[in-house]
């Protein structure tokens, strides 16, 4: 029997969504913010730094006709999470789409690395992943729909070079498995829990390495096949596609996005 016809541009259709993200205030959570907003999508933008997710908030607002607005709150604070959760489902009425941005880096070696840095590191990349995923998952699980998408990195998936970074590579590979484990507990609902895997991505935390270490933007684009950095927005297509319709058999997925760099 032939499929029943369904139209693709409908299926990338997200207006009137309603979307929670953290680390929204720059880098890739901002373009994922701005590019949600392009498409309809009433943002919420969760985060500790109040005068950049504000900024984000006054960019959306002056370019697209969809609401806009900043939920303080630390992802590590279980009850600051429910607060704001509340917060942002008191004012958008519900959430469909969780993106979690949010995240630090650092380098050390690891036979120098303290053990606050690695319980910091473990507690924001990976605990406040999950703690977001947990306050934001009963929601959707009650409503029988929603999106998670976390932002993972290519550090989940091999050992970056130069730079020596355990806990932080530790850190994203646990995203990457919690995702799966998600995916797998909530589908019963209708919610699909999936991760983007950036590469080497032009944000501000890349740009303050360049300044410092010059050196370090040649050393990556020569691994990378596409010999280039990515820009932030490239990250939120990608975003788009795993928050619409189009991405409905879609769950536990990790999408790299990094320009061939894992390919060698």
């Amino acid at each position: 029997m032939a499929a029943k016809f369904r139209s693709i541009r409908d299926m990338f259709k997200l207006e009137g969504k309603k979307a929670l993200i953290t680390g929204g205030g720059s880098g890739i959570g901002r373009a994922i913010a701005l590019g949600f907003a392009e498409y309809g999508v009433d943002v919420a933008l969760m985060g500790r730094t109040e005068e950049r997710l504000k900024n984000v908030r006054g960019e959306i607002k002056d370019r697209f006709k969809v609401d806009a607005f900043v939920v303080p709150g630390d992802v590590l604070d279980p009850r600051q999470v429910e607060n704001s959760v509340t917060e942002a489902i008191g004012h958008l009425g519900r959430i469909d789409i969780l993106v979690n941005s949010h995240g630090i880096g650092q380098w050390v070696k690891a036979e120098d690395l303290k053990e606050e840095d690695w319980d910091k590191m473990i507690g924001i990349n990976l605990k406040g992943v999950f703690i977001m995923c947990q306050a934001v998952g009963r929601h959707m699980i009650k409503n029988r729909y929603g999106k998670i998408v976390n932002i993972a990195s290519i550090s989940g998936v091999i050992a970056n070079k130069p730079q020596a970074q355990a806990h932080y590579n530790a850190a994203k590979a646990g995203v990457l498995t919690l995702t799966k484990c998600l995916a797998s507990e909530w589908a019963k609902y209708n919610v699909t829990v999936n991760c983007i895997s950036p590469g080497y991505t032009l944000t501000p935390m890349l740009e303050r390495r360049f300044k410092t270490n010059p050196e370090l933007e040649e050393f990556w684009r020569s691994n990378i096949p596409m010999n280039r950095i990515a820009d932030p927005f490239e990250m939120a297509g990608a975003a788009v596609f795993l928050a619409s319709e189009a991405s409905s058999y879609v769950t536990g997925a990790n999408i790299i996005i990094d320009g061939g760099y894992t390919i060698w």
